[in-house]
This record gives C-alpha cells, sequence and structure tokens, in this order.
C-alpha cells in the first residue's frame, strides 16, 4: 500500500508565491530584445498574460506557462491546482485551451515515485475538465518538486482580451476571494481551520472556464488573473498597461473565509511583502485601509480569479450570470477605472 507523503513538509514558499519579485523581473525583461513580427498580437511588452501569435483571419494562438513548488499536501490536489493555474492565462485573455505539456521537477531519491503518479493524474483530470488535451512533457531531477504545464490556446483575433483593455468610466469585476496565501501559510504555521483551509483549496481547483464565457459573452476588452504578484500587483500592472489608473473599494473586495484572522495573528507570508515593495508609491491607500487588509490586497494568490474592466452597463448583469452559471464563483464588483492619475492605484 502506498503511503501518504506530505507534499507541503519540501517547501519554504509553495505555489504562485515562490515566484521572482515582480520588481527584479522587470528590470531583468527589460534589458532583452523585444520580439517584432506582424502577427505578435501580445508580446512581454505589457506583462500580459500570455503570448498571442495570429496564424490566420480566424484563429490566433494563445501559447503561457506555469509551474511552481507543491501548494498543499495530497499530490493529487496540487496536480489539479497548478494545472487549473497554467490553464488559467488562456481563459484570462478570452482563450480556450487546446493542447497542454507537464512540465515536472521531481526527486526519486526524497519522494516516492507513486506521489509522482498522483500529481500528473490530478494535472490530467484538470486538463480534462478544461477539455484540452495533454500531449506529452518533460521532466527533471530536483528538489522541491515543482510541476505546471505549458499551454497552447486559441482564440478569433477580434475577440482576444489584453490586459491593456481597461477604459475609463469601466467597473471593475473579481471574480475570486483572495487570501490562498495567507490561508496555505496558516496551514503550515497550525493558524488556519481546517474548513477554511479546505475552501481555499476548492476554489484554487475551480477553472476560470465559465467566467471567461461571460467575458467574451459581453465584449470584455481589459482582464488579467490574479496570481503570485496579488490583487494590487496585477491590478498595477493592468491599469499600467492601460494607462489608465484603478480606484477600488477595499470593503468590497471577497476575502476567502478565516484569511483575515491568519494576518491578524501574524503569519504573513514573505511573498506578500515582496509584493507591497513592488506596488510600492505607485499605490495610495486611505486612512480607513487597516494595515491587515492592505496586506490582503498584496497576498500572492495561486489559481486566483479573474480581474475584469467591463462597461457598466454591462457590469451587474454579467456579475449576475457568473455567479448563476458557476454558484461558487462570488463574482463582485470592486471598483472602477479612472483616467490616469498621479497614483495608478487607489484602495479606499
Amino acid at each position: 500500500m502506498n503511503q501518504k507523503f506530505d507534499l507541503l513538509s519540501t517547501i519554504e514558499y509553495g505555489g504562485c508565491s515562490s515566484k521572482l519579485p515582480a520588481g527584479l523581473l522587470s528590470e531583468v525583461l527589460k534589458e532583452l530584445p523585444v520580439a517584432v513580427d506582424p502577427n505578435l498580437l501580445v508580446d512581454v511588452d505589457t506583462h500580459d498574460d500570455a503570448g498571442v501569435y495570429r496564424i490566420n483571419e480566424e484563429t490566433a494562438l494563445i501559447f503561457t506557462t506555469d509551474f511552481f513548488p507543491p501548494i498543499c499536501s495530497d499530490p493529487f490536489e496540487f496536480g489539479e491546482i497548478a494545472a487549473a493555474n497554467a490553464l488559467s492565462d488562456v481563459y484570462a485573455m478570452g482563450g480556450t485551451p487546446l493542447l497542454a505539456l507537464n512540465l515536472m521537477m521531481f526527486s526519486q531519491e526524497k519522494i516516492p515515485m507513486h506521489v509522482f503518479g498522483e500529481i500528473l493524474k490530478g494535472g490530467n483530470e484538470k486538463v480534462r475538465e478544461a477539455s484540452a488535451l495533454i500531449v506529452g512533457g518533460h521532466t527533471i531531477d530536483d528538489h522541491p518538486p515543482k510541476y505546471g504545464l505549458a499551454v497552447v490556446g486559441t482564440v478569433h483575433p477580434d475577440k482576444l482580451i489584453t490586459n491593456a483593455g481597461a477604459r475609463p468610466g469601466d467597473r471593475l469585476i473579481l471574480t475570486k476571494s483572495i487570501g490562498t496565501g495567507a490561508l496555505v501559510s496558516g496551514q503550515k504555521n497550525g493558524l488556519s481551520k481546517p474548513e477554511h483551509y479546505r475552501m481555499a483549496l476548492h476554489q484554487m481547483k475551480r477553472l476560470n472556464l465559465n467566467a471567461a464565457q461571460a467575458a467574451g459573452k459581453f465584449g470584455v476588452k481589459g482582464m488579467t488573473d490574479i496570481t503570485g504578484f496579488g490583487l494590487a500587483g496585477h491590478a498595477l500592472k493592468m491599469a499600467d498597461a492601460s494607462q489608465v489608473s484603478f480606484r477600488i473599494h477595499t470593503g468590497q473586495v471577497p476575502l476567502l473565509p478565516g484569511s483575515f484572522d491568519v494576518f491578524e495573528k501574524g503569519s504573513i507570508p514573505g511573498a506578500t511583502f515582496r509584493n507591497l515593495e513592488f506596488t510600492g508609491k505607485e499605490v495610495h491607500f486611505t486612512r480607513s485601509v487597516g494595515y491587515n487588509l492592505k496586506m490582503l490586497v498584496h497576498d500572492a494568490q495561486t489559481s486566483g480569479g479573474l480581474l475584469m474592466a467591463v462597461n457598466p452597463d454591462h457590469a451587474e448583469q454579467l456579475v449576475r450570470e457568473i455567479n448563476q452559471t458557476d454558484p461558487d464563483s462570488g463574482a463582485v464588483i470592486i471598483g472602477e477605472v479612472l483616467p490616469r492619475s498621479p497614483r495608478i492605484l487607489y484602495f479606499e
């Protein structure tokens, strides 16, 4: 009988909290040459969720990859979450996942091989749910383990959604609660209630499929997904790419149950502070926003929701449709898009 192996015992930072600091990454990327091609619809210039290349008038390819160390103890669930997270980049651009390749770093000497198999089974289950195909992969002997996918999706060039599409007057919609980084940190430190931690795992396993389809139906032009740089970091990137500012009503931002309590007890992951350093002087907080909420909007998310900039005439209807199609979603309006102002983000 295969013995249980706790993947969280192998890591210090798991999931998207293991990303390099956004500021350091930006410094490196700006030194690299930018690819130029008339069919390249999205490149690294706006730090969008994926690259997009038009192959004909009807079809563009979305190409992305994402992988990270374990975010939970169970290998099958880790596979599900890592796959859902990688697929999310395609959904964030209004696309449909088509093909995926497994990316695995795994030590056969330190971890039983049945754990390897369970991770792949979890990933395969989530890719099947997305109606896509896993067609191979690559493995390296390494520790601690890491898993994810390289994903190819498709989108009609005229229906492409980017992080540069927000316009003044749009309403900002968030489709999942935040706080996964807090609850995983709390789980490691014995501060998260089991039921709250399970809710975080359940949310991270949910695909952004329904929300993305609703965004396409209502003609959304600006969207990104919320992952390792937190709500504040990804909102900053989206507002900057769109040359606008965002005003976010912090009290309307949905929080996973128990996440505030974990931060209140002092278990704040290092990635939160790195994200806070990245947003820096580009963000203004009113005095009404307390310290823990300020930190939670910087909490590194794994397989988080979509942040949409939506025409105000459609915003409430879009929220209703997302929540009716997926009752677990909890999509809400959290703010609005402003003309470019002295600060890029305003939290009130």
